[in-house]
């Protein structure tokens, strides 16, 4: 009789951790999903997995949650692009080493974390960066000194989060794979900007941010799910970073163009970023003095993501793990919006 792993899954409740979720509760494998006190389970709870109350800020509730777990997968984050810094600091940096804390705690020597693209920078660029690229985290947005970006808070905390834990799995003899997805669509994404995007359409919109020449890289949910599977099952040795996505990018404009056309939505005007540049500049600082605790629609970040040419190389993936993302763009949108429809948040 062969005996089923124990998978714990931290950010079970939350986006990508949800489709991991899925995607290994399908193979037959014994899912713990650890989640905070009233998270929202609804893309998850008909799965036959368990479910543990922990969180990655507290050590001593991993320690007591990764007893007799073979394999840990962390994907909990504060994923946000605006906030403190402590805020993105306990969670992302704190966070990720308290989890291999606990997995050696435990003996546990195979754990994946997930890391970002963005740790080697987000700035417009028309090389494809890898794997070796130097971490680049820090955009410098206008006034970014005296006026930091929040955006910048969480790339900054994700680079710190993956060097820190690859010295402490060196120390620690812990087999590390960082995963670095590009940017993820798919089912149950509300934070990302797919989702807030045909929203802000929806409501009305007909002018956005946007460019019809800048490439931008993206990956279906779901293939990305497929990617934790294969480190999962070759079980790499060792220390790891893999980016994650498609394995070309595509341009932003017609990545939305089809999810307004799915949506039954017309795609809004593009204005250029000179033009709307300093509206949200402005919006952005009046919130951080009024409102900190309030994202805002347009902000320094978010318009610099419409016309930015970001590209990485995912052939690292192919040769290492056998993974290519075989989800064709038009099909995931599909999917995307057609649930987005069907659960009723359009």
């Amino acid at each position: 009789m062969t005996i089923r792993p124990n998978i714990l899954i931290t950010g079970a409740s939350g986006f990508i951790g949800g489709h991991i979720v899925r995607h290994f509760a399908e193979k037959d494998i014994n899912v713990f999903c650890l989640v905070r006190e009233n998270s929202k389970l609804d893309f998850i709870n008909d799965l036959p997995v368990h479910f543990i109350e922990g969180e990655i800020t507290n050590l001593a509730s991993l320690i007591d949650a990764f007893k007799g777990k073979d394999f840990i997968i962390h994907t909990a984050a504060r994923s946000k692009d605006w906030g403190k810094w402590d805020a993105f600091y306990q969670a992302n940096v704190k966070g990720t080493l308290n989890v291999l804390r606990a997995a050696r705690e435990n003996g546990i020597n195979n754990v994946i974390i997930t890391g970002s693209i963005s740790s080697y920078g987000e700035e417009n660029s028309d090389k494809f960066k890898d794997e070796n690229s130097p971490e680049n985290p820090h955009y410098p947005y206008f006034l970014d000194r005296v006026f930091p970006s929040g955006m910048n808070y969480y790339r900054d905390s994700k680079t710190m989060a993956t060097l820190q834990s690859m010295a402490y799995a060196a120390e620690n003899q812990i087999d590390l794979t960082v995963i670095e997805p590009v940017w993820v669509y798919g089912e149950n994404e509300f934070s990302s900007g797919f989702y807030e995007y045909l929203k802000t359409v929806k409501s009305g919109m007909r002018i956005m941010p946007g460019s019809r020449k800048n490439n931008f890289h993206v990956v279906y949910a779901g293939d990305l799910a497929e990617a934790y599977y294969r480190v999962f099952e070759l079980k790499l040795s060792g220390l790891n970073r893999i980016i994650i996505g498609n394995e070309l990018p595509d341009k932003m404009y017609r990545i939305f163009n089809l999810f307004c056309k799915e949506a039954g939505l017309k795609q809004p005007v593009s204005v250029s970023r000179a033009m709307i540049y300093p509206v949200a500049f402005l919006l952005e600082l009046t919130l951080h003095i009024l409102s900190p605790n309030k994202p805002a629609l347009l902000s320094r970040a978010r318009v610099n993501m419409f016309y930015d040419n970001i590209g990485y190389d995912t052939g690292k993936a192919e040769r290492l793990i056998q993974f290519k993302a075989n989800t064709p763009l038009e099909k995931g949108v599909s999917k995307t919006v057609n649930w987005y429809k069907q659960h009723q948040y359009l």
